[in-house]
């Protein structure tokens, strides 16, 4: 089966070179680098992999994604952030995809906290132009705001970073209304990446089976991809690599068509169309 990993940040061993934020959030052990991702990969016989820029720790000092991108195109597709208050950012998205082969940007709330916002909307007509996927990062407080852009860009392929993130607990239908109402545009997919984030235990993290599949049948399949969260020592630590990939491929009653979707295909689609 062809898996693709959605959402893996990795951190460079050589903070000379790409220095971090002040005070960054390290992952426990060191591990976290391109090279760590691509042995749990290897181990676990996933193919390819978004990189995703980690915020957290480089805040938007794109350098290493750009470099890691560029130096191993044939099974990572770069996801790179740039700042929405920043009317330079559209034209660098444009310069990223051109020099780096970059793939997608992750799109943040302005600064004054909103998502339909100028600059988020630049960044956007910037994606649609350079014809990348945007990965939508926000809470469930901002759905509504986000109704509006996607309505205004319907052809962008957009994919919804951690599904507004839900959790096990008393907020969990509250969250899970707001995705079912976003999942009606078409060009919206699901990133299910929130197993481990919102389970209140560990593996196989059964209480949020049941929000999964709703999702899952909300979107389709043909709209969902899985991602590990890595490094999951930081990110996840009571669910490893290969557990947060065995959900999807053993403990989910799936179809054998979703999971090779899910896994896979959609995601395959959406950031590898080369």
């Amino acid at each position: 089966m062809d898996i693709v990993d959605t959402h893996a940040h990795i951190y460079a061993p050589d903070e000379r070179r790409y220095p971090p934020i002040a005070k960054p959030n390290r992952p426990p052990g060191g591990k976290g680098s391109l090279k760590d991702l691509h042995a749990d990969m290897e181990a676990n016989g996933v193919a390819s992999a978004c990189i995703i820029q980690t915020s957290s720790f480089y805040r938007f000092d794109n350098r290493y994604i750009l470099d890691s991108a560029k130096a191993t195109p044939e099974w990572t597709a770069g996801v790179c952030t740039l700042d929405p208050d920043d009317p330079q950012s559209p034209g660098l998205l444009g310069q990223h995809v051109r020099d780096y082969g970059v793939k997608g940007v992750r799109s943040n709330p302005a600064r004054d906290g909103r998502i339909d916002h100028p600059g988020v909307r630049a960044l956007w007509k910037a994606a649609a132009d350079a014809g990348v996927v945007i990965n939508l990062h926000i809470q469930p407080k901002l759905a509504e705001q986000a109704e509006k852009l996607l309505g205004d860009f319907r052809s962008t392929p957009v994919v919804l970073d951690h599904t507004l993130y839900p959790k096990a607990g008393p907020q969990l239908p509250d969250i899970l209304e707001a995705v079912r109402s976003l999942s009606r545009f078409e060009n919206l997919h699901a990133k299910l990446s929130f197993m481990a984030t919102g389970s209140q235990k560990g593996y196989p993290c059964e209480d949020m089976h049941s929000a999964c599949q709703q999702v899952i049948y909300w979107f389709g399949p043909e709209r969902c991809v899985w991602g590990s969260d890595f490094p999951c020592e930081l990110w996840t630590p009571r669910v490893s690599y290969s557990e947060a990939l065995r959900i999807f491929r053993e403990d989910l009653p799936l179809s054998v068509d979703a999971r090779e979707k899910i896994l896979g295909g959609t995601a395959r689609r959406l950031w590898f169309r080369d």
